[in-house]
């Protein structure tokens, strides 16, 4: 018999037979709809990576594919300049040399790493580390290219060519050449190299504060090669482009006069410590700033490890106990609460005391530094009595009642009315100056002492701080705003050093009579034989200020400060100067802001 042959009847047949039963069902509309968004999602996902990676992230890919391919360098931007008040340029850039490694064509050889690492270091005069640890760092995100030094010498610049490693550049470049490094380092501040993305970056100064305004944006070229190496030329596929310039406040030739002037004061007292400080009380225009010991920005790394600290900005960062160049404010709080009228006069006999309930044989007595006699406000300003402003500030015990004129019960501010009126007058919180690292200050109250020590804030710590002692803590620049606003009759500006920048007005006293009678105080410190600041008043033009002596380091040491302005009437000029340690008070810092005012006047007011 032959094969069996297949035939459907039969198969249709056995189906019908079969010991189980099929039944076909057609799919539901949810499972298609299921399926159509599973699609569809999983499309968008898809397509949104190859859009994402042509449109958002195709120019990198396709600076990547041209690395692989050809040697792209980029061509870095000068930054912008930075001009004096006058049109002086304080700094410029200088053509050099600078070595930029292809992080794409080193990774093409990744055993060839440490190799180039270590002839990097040998020439350059770098560690290993350190070049390792900015490869280690490259964001290939931002950058194909990274900074490994700057500004080399052509010895360098001979050595690195003669490697002929195709992963290292060495291009064209631009060195920030300041002019007078050392006179203008804490205005200007410095430069330097970012381990990221090897930009040039502002360290301090104008140039960190004003960075993304000083840096241009970098160009690039690529240097195409052929399949053998071979080079085909080299083309610029985007134009470096030079930042912006700035016109600063600054007057530079009075900037280099109050430096060496300062410096020489310094040289005389066999210090290095002091701040100089000028500015506009019309407008807040910072027209000098002064802080010694400083550095030359052309070559920032010799000062890294001095121990007199020469890159810290005195001016706008140190803290300072103020002495008695706080008292126009104690007097100007005290006539503003009506503690007392400017005629009332208080008896200086060289000192007050107060009754020890523990003890009384033993009162604690707080001294001023002379018997000054009777005294009313303005004398008390030019004479700097402290028992007049310890009277004003912490008021007089019942026994020393006789003190006063007419026994007259005056009980004081007391340290919440001081704090109130040094928040009034923006001490203890930052300026606003247009300067990096600026510091706060720290003003005293009962409840801080009381949690950081234990102990009950007593009339004791409110005399002091009442002459400018104790815990009261202030910068030079936030001092220098407070007289400047006594100098224009009560306008506090927001200090600044960019000359297109318009006058901020913080907050405006000009109301206040009261000021007046604080600034004839301050004329009679000047005008008057008394004046602890007469030897000014051989000025070809009247002025008026405030001396001070802090007691620092457990009364070991003692800072001189000078505040004050010129012309009296309508002051063009608000000066300080300090003197960290110096030997005779406040007696070292007068000269040197008269000199400093005498130049002033004949420069710039007497031809005007």
């Amino acid at each position: 018999m032959a094969k069996d042959e297949l035939n459907v009847e039969d198969l249709i047949f056995k189906s019908e037979k079969s010991d189980t039963d099929y039944l076909e069902l057609p799919l539901s509309r949810q499972a298609f709809l299921l399926v159509g968004a599973a699609i569809l999602i999983i499309g968008l996902i898809v397509f949104g990576r190859i859009g994402f990676l042509n449109i958002a992230k195709g120019g990198f890919y396709t600076n990547r594919n041209l690395a692989n391919v050809h040697k792209v360098s980029d061509l870095p931007a000068p930054r912008g300049i930075i001009y004096d008040r006058y049109g002086e340029a304080l700094v410029e850039n200088k053509s050099s040399f600078s070595v930029f490694l292809n992080i794409a064509a080193l990774l093409r050889t990744p055993e060839k790493i440490e190799e180039t690492a270590r002839q990097l270091a040998e020439i350059l005069d770098l560690k290993v580390e350190e070049i390792s640890a900015v490869i280690g760092k490259a964001d290939l995100e931002k950058t194909g290219t990274l900074a490994i030094a700057r500004n080399i010498t052509l010895n360098q610049v001979i050595a690195l060519k003669a490697l002929k490693l195709s992963a290292v550049q060495v291009a064209d470049d631009y060195l920030r050449d300041y002019k007078d490094g050392s006179i203008f380092g804490h205005i200007l501040g410095y430069v330097g190299i970012s381990a990221e993305t090897g930009e040039v970056l502002g360290q301090s100064g104008l140039e960190a504060f004003y960075d993304s305004w000083l840096r241009g944006q970098d160009g690039q070229s690529i240097a195409y090669r052929d399949a053998l190496g071979e080079s085909l030329g080299v083309k610029t596929i985007a134009n470096s482009t030079t930042g912006n310039d700035l016109i600063t406040t600054i007057d530079a030739d009075l900037q280099r006069y109050f430096y060496r002037r300062m410096q020489s004061g310094l040289a005389t007292l066999g210090r290095e410590a002091g701040v100089g400080l000028a500015m506009n009380p019309q407008t807040g225009e910072v027209l000098a700033l002064v802080s010694l010991p400083s550095f030359d920005n052309n070559k920032v790394a010799d000062y890294l490890n001095k121990s007199s600290k020469p890159l810290f900005n005195r001016a706008i960062s140190g803290f300072y106990t103020p002495g008695s160049t706080i008292k126009p404010l104690v007097a100007l709080a005290a006539l503003k609460e009506k503690i007392i009228d400017p005629a009332l006069k208080v008896l200086s006999i060289g000192y007050i005391e107060v009754p020890n309930p523990y003890d009384p044989e033993a009162p604690s007595r707080f001294l001023d530094w002379k018997a000054h006699g009777w005294v009313d406000l303005k004398s008390a300003i030019a004479r700097s009595s402290n028992v007049y402003f310890y009277t004003l500030g912490g008021g007089l015990p019942t026994s020393e009642s006789d003190l006063v004129q007419s026994n007259k019960r005056i009980s004081g501010l007391g340290i919440e009315k001081l704090n109130e009126y040094w928040k009034k007058f923006l001490l203890g919180v930052k300026t606003g100056i247009d300067l990096p690292a600026e510091s706060e200050g720290f003003l005293p109250n009962a409840e801080e002492k009381e949690n950081r020590t234990g102990e009950i804030w007593r009339v004791g710590d409110t005399y002091n701080v009442s002459i400018g002692q104790g815990d009261l803590l202030l910068t030079p620049i936030q001092l220098l705003n407070f007289i400047a606003s006594i100098a224009n009759g009560g306008k506090i500006y927001r200090p600044f050093l960019i000359k297109d920048k318009n006058s901020v007005t913080l907050f405006d006293y000009s109301d206040w009579e009261e000021l007046k009678e604080v600034q004839e105080g301050m004329i009679d410190t000047v005008r008057k034989y008394y004046g602890t600041a007469n030897y000014l008043s051989g000025l070809p033009f009247p002025a008026a200020g405030k001396t001070g002596s802090a007691q620092v380091a457990n009364n070991t040491r003692t800072n001189a400060f000078f505040v004050g302005y010129a012309p009296a009437e309508k002051p063009e000029i608000a000066i300080l100067v300090l003197i960290e340690n110096a030997r005779e008070g406040s007696l070292n810092a007068v000269p040197i802001a008269n000199d400093v005012l005498e130049w002033y006047y004949y420069k710039r007011l007497a031809n005007d």
